[in-house]
């Protein structure tokens, strides 16, 4: 089971601080990602691949990093500034 946690304003934009996720064997964030869109189809727009910064284990992570079972997967809205 992959712990999945949103902070800032996608966690308001979904209307949950996270979820967990049951898999069966270990995925990349692509397929974490395309797992959660799946399961709620809703979140497409929210949680696109492109737009979001993740960090798996408090490490930030890439679309083809490894996401082991049993791990913390952390989504954060894209960062702006000036």
């Amino acid at each position: 089971m992959i712990k999945v946690l949103f902070f800032g304003q996608l966690k308001e934009q979904l209307g949950v601080t996270g979820i967990e996720v049951l898999v069966d064997v270990d995925i990349n964030v692509s397929q974490l990602i395309d797992n959660i869109i799946k399961t709620h189809p809703k979140w497409a727009q929210d949680i696109n691949h492109e737009t979001v910064l993740v960090a798996v284990d408090q490490i930030m992570a890439k679309a083809g990093t490894l996401v082991p079972m049993s791990c913390e997967v952390a989504f954060f809205p894209p960062v702006t500034g000036g």
